[in-house]
């Protein structure tokens, strides 16, 4: 496939001054070339010529050589001279000329005049706008109100350019002066010094107290120097410099030359926001040497270098739509000379193409209107203070355009620290605490109060004004509209209703460039308010303070050494001491180890070596566990451990269970959006933070003002990001410190007074602000609605009041169910062993479940043995008496039991354990019992229960040791001494 280049030759003419009109236009075709999107298969090719501006006829004869070449299109950059021969020519001839009126060196442009009989033959656009400078001139003049000054104005300035703003100055009466500057500025200064006297010097003097420029800016910055050496101007003295082509250099070399207050006025072109934006223009990406702000090249370009290469890009736009369309027109070789030669003819649908089509450039929006002239001219006024001091700052003080005119304040007024009998005019938005309501009686104006109220308050006690305070109509701090106005509280100032705005109002760039700010009285940063977490109830705090795992293992551990223990105690059996209760049991084996673990004593049966070495290492052990368990069930009880996992906005971003937005449109809306945008901003936090409030084109989870931003996070799973100290307010004095705040440390921008443009009191109300934040003033304000000492903690994220740390019932409510269960739980087995006890002696007979002998056969004998002749009287009481071995063993000799009442009506009952594998067993009794009571041989009984006495006093069945009632008989001493053994008994 062959593609088809379209050749797409432009004529240039350049005055022979402009060498960088050329390097201009040769980048703009180099950059467009590369740029296959609007060049695919054509390219531009162009001839340049270079001509004297004041000469015309040579002029027209290098365009009429360029038309014989063959042209589509003719640029030029030259003065208005010549300008008025080429746009007859290219009237003539049908080519498109695109005038791009330049001045010399720099001095401010006048009119051409450039003569549009027939709209339908006329073939120049005029690329750069008309001159302006007659309606800026007059509406600053009007604004600062003079009535007297004199206008300079270099050799090179067509001082005709004025001529519309002269007589309408004289029509109001104003008493205006011109004087012409040489370029020997010297000699012109000491002329005036030699031929004026002293009394018309000082007139002289007077007169340049307000004083108009219309000259190149290295002629201003000559004379400046000149005045102010001489000492012909003071530092109250105020003047204006009008010129497009003043660069910012140039501003600050004016500045720091001048005395008094210096007001510039200049031509300014938008410039994209986004630093990375700067070099593109939709789809074209411009040379870095010229949208570079910081490049040596661009910092000295003229006015007309950018409408040059706007110029380019226009025409290339241009030759593109004409290859889409298919209208393309082949360029003609156009004679001049020739009497009867035919003009082009596809100019006329080429003009047309070129006229329609509008691009964005280095100057902004190019396009034309139906008078082929460009519409779109934005002037910006700069300005300094009064001071004598030299390099003081510059601020934007308003800006105009032949649309909505002027927008700013420009009174010239010198303001003294007395205000008195001035009364302001004060535009506010309810925010708490910076302005709240605190009266509203009907039929009486509202009273507010704030901490902003207190600021102004000790503003208005210093200086001595009054103020008026009124609402925004729409409660809104303000932002841009699609029409550039400015709605809100910034809108109010903007419209001249207010004199000042005050309220939670940021600095912000966008708003400084419609209104001015003083000094920063409160820094600002952005804060997130989010709802604490709710403190959940654990009934079973108590066991906080160990793992499950834990638990487990000292369970285990328990059961383990209880084994260990009952397994010693049986391969190696203790002798226990005399009167004992205790037996090696696995039960009490369990029971006391369990005992031990939680210190509450019991007695020690085990004797043996193995069993103590095993018990000490176990009391260690437990004394280290409840010591650990101890320690840590205090800090369990007495600090709370719930912890949010939101703890900084870095935490926000990263998270999306809880959705969270700000106030849609406001200064924290715009601030997140430009951050999250911004390709080159390293940290990702605030793209992430832009996605989750921009969500549905941000009316998912943004709200239109901050109370109900607060009473969604309040009831609702939200987060509302706002002001700082807005949110801190919130906070603190919440009844149900239902709130916690996280933000950033920095402050990188902060809350300021606004007034309007060129406002006087600017300057003296932040004077005043420094002195009370030097003096502490400031911070007594910020201490009374932000206490340090608060109801409410900021920054936890629990549901806690600053009070103190007593325990409650719920950190004890676990301990308190276990006694519970405890409680229930032996109760319960109480009832099951009473049940089972009745249970089995209804089932068994007392004969043969006893198996004990005859009581009254027990007492005749026990009285025979016990009673003597000499104690008749001597009986024992009829009640019960249940002995053991080792009580028998202890009992008294005949003789003692002489003294005991009668034993007639006495139960006297032991108990013994006797292992079923012994068949007999005889028992000899020690010396003192043996002498009351004989005992027979003990023969085996297998049949019927057997009882075994606990040691809690109650009985239960044994597999292994039978219970028998063993009858009353004498035997002989046997020689089997079992007195001392606590396992055997003996049951009468």
């Amino acid at each position: 496939m062959t593609c088809l280049w379209y050749p797409s030759r432009t004529g240039a003419i350049f005055d022979e001054s402009a060498k960088k009109d050329d390097e201009v236009f040769r980048t703009a075709v180099g950059d467009l070339n590369q740029n296959e999107e609007i060049l695919q298969t054509e390219k531009i090719t162009f001839s340049v010529t270079f001509v004297d501006g004041s000469n015309p006829f040579q002029a027209v004869q290098e365009a009429c050589e360029l038309m014989n070449q063959g042209i589509l299109a003719l640029v030029s950059s030259i003065g208005c001279t010549s300008a008025g021969s080429l746009q007859s020519l290219a009237d003539a001839m049908h080519i498109p000329h695109l005038f791009i009126q330049r001045s010399t060196a720099g001095t401010p442009r006048s009119g051409c005049g450039l003569t549009r009989s027939n709209r339908n033959d006329d073939y120049t656009l005029s690329v750069r706008p008309p001159v302006y400078l007659n309606d800026v001139i007059l509406r600053v003049v009007t604004e600062y109100a003079w009535q007297k000054f004199i206008i300079f104005y270099d050799s090179e300035y067509d001082i005709r350019g004025i001529q519309e703003f002269l007589d309408k100055v004289s029509q109001q009466g104003m008493d205006v002066a011109l004087q012409k500057v040489e370029n020997n500025i010297n000699k012109m200064i000491t002329t005036l010094f030699d031929t004026l006297r002293i009394e018309e010097l000082n007139r002289y003097r007077d007169t340049l107290r307000r004083a108009i420029l219309v000259m190149n800016p290295a002629t201003a910055k000559s004379f400046i120097t000149e005045v102010v050496e001489t000492n012909l101007v003071a530092f109250d003295c105020h003047w204006i410099i009008i010129n497009e082509e003043i660069n910012d250099v140039d501003v600050q070399e004016l500045v720091r030359r001048s005395i008094g207050r210096l007001t510039i006025i200049r031509q300014t072109f938008p410039v994209p926001q986004n630093i990375s934006q700067r070099c593109f223009r939709g789809n074209h990406r411009i040379s870095s040497t010229l949208c570079d702000p910081k490049d040596p090249f661009a910092q000295n370009m003229e006015i007309s270098n950018l409408y040059i290469y706007d110029t380019v890009l226009l025409l290339a736009n241009a030759f593109h739509k004409k290859l889409e369309d298919r209208k393309w027109h082949s360029m003609a070789s156009l004679s001049c000379i020739r009497k009867n030669s035919k003009p082009w003819q596809g100019g006329r649908s080429m003009l047309e193409t070129i006229k329609k089509g509008g691009v964005s450039g280095l100057t902004g929006e190019l396009e034309f209107g139906e008078n082929g002239g460009n519409p779109n001219v934005h002037f910006e006024i700069l300005g300094t203070n009064y001071g004598e001091e030299l390099g003081r700052g510059v601020r934007k003080l308003g800006c105009w355009n032949p649309v909505t005119g002027l927008n700013g304040s420009l009174t010239d007024k010198k303001l003294e620290n007395n205000m008195r009998g001035v009364v302001l005019r004060v535009v506010t938005v309810l925010e708490e605490p910076f302005v709240m309501v605190s009266e509203n009686v009907l039929g009486k104006p509202k009273k507010y109060q704030g901490f902003s109220i207190d600021v102004l308050d000790a503003l208005s006690n210093y200086l001595g004004f009054n103020y008026e305070i009124y609402v925004a109509p729409d409660h809104k701090y303000g932002s841009p509209q699609e029409d550039g106005t400015w709605n809100g509280l910034v809108g109010e100032l903007v419209f001249k209703r207010a004199d000042i705005g005050i309220s939670a109002l940021t600095i912000t760039p966008d708003r400084e460039n419609v209104v001015d700010f003083t000094t920063r009285y409160m820094d600002y940063s952005v804060g997130v308010l989010l709802r604490r977490a709710e403190k959940t109830v654990d009934m079973f705090a108590c066991l906080a303070p160990f793992d499950l795992s834990l638990w487990a293992c000292i369970a285990g551990t328990v059961l383990l050494v209880g084994l260990l223990v009952y397994l010693l105690n049986w391969l190696n059996p203790p002798r226990l001491q005399m009167g004992s209760m205790t037996s090696t049991t696995l039960y009490n084996s369990m029971w006391f180890v369990y005992g031990s673990f939680v210190q509450q004593g019991g007695e020690v049966p085990y004797t043996t070596l193995a069993t103590r070495m095993m018990m000490g290492a176990w009391w260690l052990f437990a004394l280290i566990v409840i010591s650990s368990y101890t320690a840590n069930l205090a800090a369990f009880l007495t600090i709370t451990r719930i912890e949010s996992s939101i703890q900084s906005l870095q935490d926000l971003s990263k998270q999306t269970d809880i959705p969270y937005g700000t106030v849609l449109d406001s200064a924290v809306y715009e601030h997140v959006r430009m951050k999250g945008m911004n390709p080159f901003e390293r940290d990702s936090m605030y793209s992430q933070m832009w996605r989750m409030i921009n969500r549905s084109n941000g009316s998912e989870n943004n709200v239109l003002e901050s109370q109900a931003g607060i009473q969604k996070v309040k009831y609702g799973n939200y987060a509302f990001v706002w002001d700082a100290a807005v949110l801190e307010y919130v906070a603190i004095n919440d009844p149900d410190c239902s709130f916690y705040t996280i933000g950033n440390t920095v402050a990188d921008r902060g809350y300021g007074i606004a007034l309007q443009h060129g406002s006087p009191y600017r300057d003296v109300f932040s004077q005043r602000i420094l002195e009370l934040q030097q003096n502490g003033d400031m911070d007594i304000l910020k201490h009374k609605w932000w206490p340090k000492n608060g109801q409410c903690d900021l920054y936890s994220s629990v549901d806690t009041k600053q009070k103190g740390g007593a325990l409650d019932i719920k950190s004890f409510a676990g301990v308190f169910c276990i006694l519970a269960a405890g409680i229930v739980l032996s109760c319960f087995i109480a009832m099951l062993e009473t049940w089972w006890n009745r249970r089995k002696g209804s089932r068994v007979p007392s004969k043969e479940d006893d198996k004990e002998i005859d009581l009254e056969h027990l007492h005749r004998r026990v009285n025979s043995l016990c009673t003597d002749d000499d104690s008749p009287h001597k009986q024992f009481s009829t009640s019960s008496i249940d002995l053991t071995p080792l009580d028998i063993d202890t009992l008294p000799t005949r003789q003692a039991l002489e003294q005991i009442s009668d034993f007639r009506n006495t139960h006297i009952t032991t108990t013994t354990f006797i292992p079923e594998q012994i068949q007999t067993l005889s028992r000899t009794l020690s010396a003192k019992a043996a002498s009351g009571f004989a005992f027979g041989n003990v023969p085996e009984h297998r049949t019927g229960p057997f009882r075994h006495r606990a040691p809690n006093g109650g009985f239960f069945r044994s597999p292994i040791k039978t219970m028998s009632s063993i009858p009353y008989q004498p035997t002989p001493t046997l020689g089997l001494n079992l007195g001392n053994d606590p396992d055997r008994g003996t049951s009468i």
